[in-house]
């Protein structure tokens, strides 16, 4: 996808992932006008991520009736990062705001973020501090959150939160896949934007449609914190994480080799049926294949992986 050039005219560019959300597009966009007009120049990316209702068709008809909406419609059921990482290559304003369709987020909260970022600010993300989700949902959310907060060291509450607000820069150094929507905070620290900040937003109750959130969604988040992590360490120095667990095993199944031949040669004894025979052979060949895993991430490293881009099937 070609990424869009930075307009200086226009302040913000709101960014909305949806799926499956045409009763509430009408709505929502009603409501930004309301929070951002005349204060600001702006325009509403609605991302449709492979919508089975018609919610494209109602994308199209506002983006008719609204010189400030435009769309894009992906081919498939990409994900949210996906979607948003889509919005992100054509948002064109100096500020970018990512929120949900599902008139949860209040567009309200818009202006006083950008306060926040034009006092210097790189990023600031929502906090629902009273949400209006079932239990099933807030449970496992802000469980996430504590352990989210704990091994990113970024002293935030919700990391889940669809509302934020971005300096243009930022959405420039990151790029979005799997679940990564929900780690942005680190992936921009990761790139040298460490000014973080938080604002309690307002969380309205779903009124149309069904919330999305299922245990999958909850697992693969976990699974991609520990990419994310393990990305952050490792991706310029692969070797440094499977050469030492390499070498360490190497070591272990040397040293207990070593001990069995003392056995076999010195005392001799039989070795043949020892388990610790097998055990130190294991350890030695998974030593190897460590090894070799780190040296093959060091030449992969190397060359430029093209990114998987989403499949684009109409503009409005």
């Amino acid at each position: 996808m070609e990424k869009r050039e930075a307009n200086p005219e226009l302040d913000i560019s709101i960014v909305v992932p949806l799926y499956n959300e045409e009763e509430s597009l009408p709505e929502l966009t009603k409501a930004i006008k309301k929070a951002l007009a005349p204060t600001y120049s702006y325009e509403v990316l609605f991302i449709d991520d492979g919508s089975t209702d018609s919610s494209w068709e109602v994308v199209k008809q506002l983006s008719y009736e609204n010189k400030e909406v435009h769309g894009i419609s992906l081919r498939g059921n990409y994900g949210k990062s996906v979607a948003l990482q889509a919005g992100f290559e054509k948002a064109s304003g100096t500020y970018v705001v990512t929120m949900d369709a599902d008139l949860q987020d209040d567009p309200e909260e818009v202006p006083e973020m950008i306060s926040m970022l034009k006092s210097g600010l790189d990023l600031v993300s929502g906090w629902k501090k009273e949400r209006f989700d079932p239990i099933s949902k807030t449970i496992p959310s802000k469980f996430f959150n504590f352990v989210t907060r704990k091994a990113a060291g970024i002293r935030l509450n919700d990391f889940n939160c669809g509302l934020k607000a971005y300096k243009r820069e930022v959405v420039e150094s990151i790029y979005l896949y799997g679940e990564l929507h929900r780690y942005i905070p680190m992936l921009a620290k990761k790139e040298g934007f460490g000014r973080i900040g938080e604002k309690i937003v307002k969380h309205h109750p779903r009124k149309y449609g069904k919330t999305k959130f299922g245990l999958s969604r909850f697992i693969n988040g976990f699974l991609d914190l520990i990419t994310i992590l393990f990305v952050q360490r490792y991706l310029q120095k692969p070797m440094h994480f499977f050469g030492t667990l390499g070498m360490l095993l190497l070591l272990a199944g040397t040293v207990i080799n070593g001990y069995l031949a003392y056995i076999k040669l010195i005392l001799d004894k039989g070795i043949g049926d020892r388990p610790l025979l097998f055990l130190g052979i294991l350890l030695m060949v998974l030593g190897i294949q460590f090894l070799s895993t780190g040296l093959l991430g060091e030449l992969i490293n190397k060359n430029h992986v093209e990114r998987q881009k989403p499949n684009i099937r109409e503009e409005a």
